[in-house]
């Protein structure tokens, strides 16, 4: 697929640019003609456009080489600002995000489990603090997003939550209730997904367009690239990995009954350690060797079953592990997940390559602000809008 020479296309010219440099990192108006097939004079027109949008930066000029010299341009991470909550299990967290994915501001609680009246408290108490730590106003906000698990009110038993309190959520209209308190626009999306998403346009899977992505948190979630675009499915919950069965794991039949932060914090419990693992030390979980060790084993080698049962409905290329942990446990769980893969039959699904998420805790939230970012300057092929091949 090309860019289009034809005026009426310019929104979808300008997002497959913008699309280009925010992979690339830098990108010049004849590299960009020849990555998309739209004349020099139509990629001129788009880059001066976007200049005086403010959305691109120039860079020095690039002398040296035959005719006049080229001129990288880069996107401007002070074009735009956006919020990003993610209402967890286990935590609230809001940040102020520039346009290439900087967090400038972050605001950060822990609860036993969430309430709309606890949420929208922490919201309130929390947003002018954050834009003053972020020198940002109000009014440079062009959007919110917020990431949540979808149907927030069910398992509530794994993770001790009160059903009655829980329930409060059914009925709740958060997108309704928080554009009375947050600025912009306020779009709302599944937790995994939206975690997905800020690997997809600030990391690593910019770059691979068939995935699949795990986030391993209270639960465990994630989402999909499929042609290079984030897959949400029909009901916005692709990726949704909890209830894919895993054979021969004593302790249940579902990848959720082993790789997520709950059971670990349940086996800690039982070893005589009440604090929850994402209550220790950020930056080092050693101290909760050896549980953490046996944890890991049997979270990859359930994480193992699910790859392969998931490469064999699509055929994916690569599969980016993260979750609400240090980076030490994170490498750690994906060469232990790579090594069980080895042990298992793959007679008809190719290996994909496993990679280290980007982002962390972090990215739920992360990926909520860049659902505005996705949405109106990036391409997505789910929408129908083009981009070149090879991208």
């Amino acid at each position: 697929m090309k860019g289009s020479n034809q005026i009426t296309v310019r929104n979808n010219n300008e997002r497959v640019i913008l699309h280009l440099i925010r992979q690339r990192g830098v990108l010049t108006k004849a590299e960009a003609t020849r990555e998309t097939g739209l004349s020099p004079n139509a990629v001129s027109v788009i880059f001066n456009a976007l200049e005086d949008e403010n959305l691109l930066l120039r860079g020095a000029a690039l002398r040296g080489r035959i005719g006049q010299p080229s001129v990288p341009l880069r996107l401007n991470p002070d074009a735009r600002y956006y919020i990003g909550l993610k209402i967890g299990r286990q935590s609230y967290e809001m940040l102020v995000v520039d346009f290439c994915g900087t967090i400038r501001a972050r605001r950060f609680q822990t609860h036993a489990y969430p309430t709309p009246q606890g949420m929208t408290e922490f919201v309130r108490s929390n947003l002018t603090g954050l834009l003053r730590s972020a020198r940002v106003g109000k009014a440079q906000i062009c959007g919110t997003g917020v990431a949540m698990p979808s149907q927030i009110w069910e398992w509530v038993e794994d993770f001790d939550a009160a059903q009655t309190e829980m329930d409060a959520w059914r009925d709740f209209d958060t997108e309704g209730q928080l554009a009375a308190v947050l600025p912009g626009p306020v779009l709302v999306e599944n937790d995994g997904t939206a975690a997905c998403r800020a690997e997809w346009v600030f990391g690593t899977l910019s770059q691979k367009t068939d995935s699949i992505y795990f986030f391993l948190g209270t639960f465990i979630g994630g989402g999909i690239i499929l042609n290079g675009s984030v897959f949400r499915g029909c009901r916005g919950n692709a990726g949704g990995f909890g209830p894919l069965r895993i054979p021969d794991e004593p302790g249940g039949t579902r990848l959720i009954d082993h790789a997520s932060l709950s059971v670990l914090d349940r086996m800690l419990r039982e070893q005589g350690t009440v604090t929850r693992a994402t209550a220790t030390d950020a930056g080092n979980w050693s101290r909760l060797e050896p549980v953490l060790s046996t944890w890991i084993e049997r979270a990859s080698r359930s994480l193992a079953h699910a790859i392969v049962s998931s490469a064999a409905v699509v055929d994916f290329d690569h599969v980016v592990i993260d979750g609400s942990f240090p980076s030490a446990v994170r490498s750690q769980l994906v060469v232990a997940t790579d090594a069980y893969l080895k042990q298992l039959d793959l007679q008809g699904v190719n290996r994909p390559a496993l990679w280290n998420g980007s982002f962390g805790d972090s990215a739920r939230a992360l990926g909520a602000a860049s659902i505005h970012i996705s949405a109106r300057h990036m391409i997505d092929r789910s929408e129908g809008l083009a981009l070149p091949s090879g991208i």
